[in-house]
C-alpha cells in the first residue's frame, strides 16, 4: 500500500472500507447492503475496483463471486488512522488526544476502565524509563 494510507480515499472509498474493516471480509452484495445512502452496485464495484487499484483491498473468488479483503491489518490501519488524527488535529501532541478523548468520554468511563487506563499509562511510563 502507498505511504499515504487513507488519506486519499474519498467519501465513499472511506465507507466501503470501514465496512471491510469491521466484517473482515465482504462481497460487492454484502457492501452495497451495509452501506447508507447507497449507490448502484456498479458503482459499488467500480470504487471496489479502483481501491483494488490504490492497493487497499484484493479480492479472492469463491463460488462464483469476489469476495474482499483489506490489504492493511485492521490494527495496522488504525494505528495509521491515529498517528494521522494526532498529527492534524493535534499539533502531534498525544497528550493533548488523549486529553480530548478523556474529555470526550469521561461521564461514560466506567471505574474499570479508568483503571485499565491507569495501568496503560503506568506500563508506558515503565518501558519508556527503560528505554
Amino acid at each position: 500500500m502507498r505511504k499515504d494510507g487513507h488519506r486519499n480515499l474519498s467519501r465513499r472509498e472511506r465507507q466501503i472500507m470501514d465496512i471491510l474493516y469491521q466484517r473482515g471480509r465482504a462481497t460487492g452484495a454484502e457492501i452495497l447492503e451495509a452501506l447508507a445512502d447507497a449507490p448502484t452496485y456498479s458503482a459499488v464495484r467500480a470504487k471496489l475496483r479502483v481501491l483494488e487499484e490504490k492497493g487497499h483491498v484484493r479480492h479472492e473468488e469463491e463460488a462464483l463471486r469476489y469476495v474482499y479483503v483489506p490489504v492493511m491489518a485492521r490494527e495496522a490501519a488504525r494505528k495509521s488512522a491515529l498517528r494521522h488524527m494526532v498529527a492534524t488535529f493535534f499539533s502531534g501532541s498525544v497528550e493533548d488526544a488523549v486529553a480530548a478523548l478523556l474529555d470526550l468520554n469521561a461521564a461514560k468511563l466506567e471505574a474499570a476502565d479508568l483503571e485499565r487506563i491507569s495501568r496503560m499509562i503506568e506500563s508506558a511510563k515503565r518501558e519508556g524509563a527503560a528505554s
